[in-house]
């Protein structure tokens, strides 16, 4: 109509991956937020998706790197959602640019991974790194590592997809990120995350336990908290419907009807 306003265009929701993934990983996830309005946007994290690989890296230069593309596309006041080591990067950017955001998901992450020089963070460490010293490569990794952190049914789709975003990692990207996650430490902030922040962690979670996640959601204000049966690390893969609903049943709850939004249809319990 004349003289009418324009649709406000779509939220943006940036999904930032784990440790050995990808854009690639948040493929479950592209349909059903387009389908709610939403304008999904899974970014590769520096090292990874066939970015030049890393020899080192902090969370600084992590959120730096995401900030930029943001900054490039133009993107107003996005949805953070951040697993695992994308969780760790989504908290560091919230405490850099606190109103920057319209609300932030954390999914599988922790606070604060103590200190790096400490006994535990030094065996984290090695373990981990052990068998690429040894000579393993990630394709050779890939499966063992993946089945270490999910739950016991996980869709086989699902599973696929992570194994071969594992397998694809650079050893050197890898290596960095895991040296990089024992020197995390944002507690501090968490009394002063300003957006409405959702921490969501599948049931059996070993990497970031649901009780952990649950005493961390309650240090931010006004936080929500909900786990997820029977799902382990990688819940957005493991059972994409149930993480799908969880996110996007909290954004329509805390993200103004203005903002444009289409009606995602509710799926009834008997599906």
């Amino acid at each position: 109509m004349p003289g009418s306003n324009p649709p406000a265009a779509p939220v943006t929701v940036v999904f930032l991956h784990g440790v050995g993934g990808s854009a690639r990983v948040w493929r479950p996830q592209v349909t059903a937020f387009e389908a709610a309005g939403y304008r999904p946007l899974p970014l590769d994290l520096l090292g990874y998706g066939g970015r030049p690989p890393i020899q080192a890296v902090d969370f600084e230069r992590f959120s730096a790197d995401v900030e930029a593309t943001v900054a490039r596309e133009g993107i107003d006041r996005p949805v953070l959602i951040g697993h695992s080591l994308g969780g760790m990067i989504v908290q560091t950017m919230l405490r850099r640019n606190p109103t920057a955001y319209r609300a932030a998901v954390l999914v599988g992450t922790s606070p604060a991974f103590g200190r790096p020089d400490g006994d535990f963070q030094k065996k984290f460490v090695a373990d981990r790194l052990a068998p690429l010293q040894a000579g393993k490569t990630m394709p050779e990794l890939a499966a063992g590592m993946i089945n270490e952190i999910i739950g016991p049914n996980p869709d086989p789709q699902g599973r696929e997809l992570a194994v071969a975003s594992m397998a694809a990692a650079s050893p050197d990207t890898y290596k960095a990120c895991v040296e990089a996650i024992v020197t995390f430490e944002e507690r501090a902030n968490l009394g002063h995350i300003e957006v409405p922040t959702l921490c969501l962690v599948g049931e059996l979670d070993t990497n970031a336990p649901a009780p952990m996640m649950e005493r961390m959601a309650a240090k931010i204000p006004g936080a929500r908290f909900k786990m997820l049966p029977g799902l382990g690390h990688l819940p957005n893969l493991e059972n994409a419907d149930a993480f799908n609903d969880a996110v996007i049943n909290f954004l329509r709850e805390v993200i103004p009807a203005g903002d444009n939004l289409r009606d995602l249809p509710q799926r009834s319990s008997a599906e």
